[in-house]
């Protein structure tokens, strides 16, 4: 994997004040892929040191009032014709610099306020289709015993709990909001792992509920709360679907969006809502853009073929009509599956990192599915699938 990094987070002494600013989690992720060292504002020939520069009015000023915006944008498209040659899959850039700085730059007033805005070649980058972050998210996602990843897998996918190194387990009877009549449908098992793989600290949940089986959003989401409670700031989200034909094949796929068709909101039925200052949750990039770029690259490295998509989860359990199959194309679905987006919805109003993978084992409306011929087809992948999961496992 090709991953573009800001020289001074890995310890170059490039920075306006001659300094640098290494990241421990950043230096580790790069020990792990290709770096493409990145330094726009020393690739367009500015000297070190030099006086702070910051943004203001579409203009890149210095402390001493002098515009080098043709400076900045220099060093931009020479770092952009660095990361093109092969191109990179990620880009981890240092925050908040009138050249790196993602979401937020600083105002131009030296007083270390900040505004919504992109540095000037962090905005090339997103402009060629290329997952960009800075160091924060890096450092939000990397796993530790007080932080470990939560997995939730789905029908056919929890063999990759026998990956686990176990510490303890935990019976789903003894999760909060977890319903303690519940009993699981065939491929689900209810009972949390929690320890390591690969070294990794991990809870695996190898099994859920749905809301087909009569339990309300809450129940279905609990896994996720006992999650965070846990300490999991990333948990990934596997489950089987259906392809949409003509949107998504059969195999491993990445989710990239999701719609909710099942015409339930865990958030209306969570008492812990009452006690949030807002009950707005705002779900753009609820699935990760930096670990579904962690996807991407560690397929790529070991030659397993994954497609993407946006997921729709629908009430079930009933296989979709061809009417159905015919209205979810026309919405721009790949997946259609009867799970995942009310966890998803929990997760991000707890504001946890998002992956979602899916086994899409067979063509949405197709003759002839039954949940065996799922779980057949999840025994097919099952290889593929735990290399996938290690892979990112390690790079995080």
């Amino acid at each position: 994997m090709r991953v573009a990094i800001s020289a001074c987070l890995l310890g170059a002494p490039v920075r306006y004040d001659g300094g640098s600013k290494p990241v421990a989690e950043v230096l580790e992720l790069a020990e792990k892929v290709d770096v493409v060292r990145v330094c726009p504002e020393t690739a367009s020939g500015l000297p070190v040191p030099r006086p702070p520069a910051e943004q203001r009015e579409g203009r890149v000023l210095l402390a001493d009032g002098r515009d080098v915006t043709a400076e900045f944008s220099l060093g931009a498209e020479r770092c952009m014709d660095t990361v093109r040659r092969p191109p990179v899959s990620l880009a981890v850039l240092k925050a908040k610099s009138p050249s790196c700085g993602v979401g937020l730059v600083y105002d131009g007033t030296y007083s270390g306020r900040l505004v919504a805005g992109q540095g000037v070649f962090a905005e090339r980058l997103e402009r060629e289709g290329i997952c960009v972050v800075t160091e924060d998210t890096v450092r939000e996602c990397k796993p530790s015993v007080e932080h470990p990843v939560a997995i939730v897998l789905g029908s056919g996918l929890g063999h990759l709990a026998s990956l686990v190194r176990p510490v303890r387990r935990i019976d789903y009877r003894d999760i909060e909001g977890f319903p303690l009549s519940a009993r699981p449908v065939a491929g689900h098992r209810f009972e949390a792992t929690v320890g390591t793989i690969d070294d990794v600290p991990v809870v695996v949940y190898p099994g859920r509920i749905h809301l087909y089986q009569g339990y309300s959003a809450a129940e279905v989401t609990a896994l996720v709360r006992h999650a965070h409670h846990l300490g999991c700031r990333d948990i990934v989200f596997a489950c089987a679907t259906g392809a949409v034909p003509g949107m998504a094949g059969t195999g491993l796929g990445v989710l990239t969006d999701q719609i909710n068709l099942t015409g339930r909101n865990p958030l209306a039925e969570w008492d812990g809502l009452r006690d949030v200052e807002s009950p707005f949750v705002d779900m753009n990039e609820a699935y990760s853009p930096y670990l579904r770029s962690l996807v991407r690259g560690v397929a790529d490295d070991l030659g397993i073929h994954v497609e993407e998509g946006v997921y729709a989860g629908v009430l079930g359990p009933c296989f979709e009509t061809p009417a159905e199959v015919a209205a979810l194309r026309a919405l721009g679905v790949s997946y259609v599956g009867m799970s995942t987006v009310n966890e998803v919805i929990m997760a991000k109003a707890l504001g946890m990192h998002v992956l979602g993978l899916t086994l899409a084992a067979n063509e949405s409306g197709a003759p002839a599915v039954t949940h065996d011929t799922v779980l057949a087809a999840a025994g097919d992948h099952a290889d593929d699938f735990e290399r996938l999961v290690r892979g990112v496992l390690h790079l995080l």
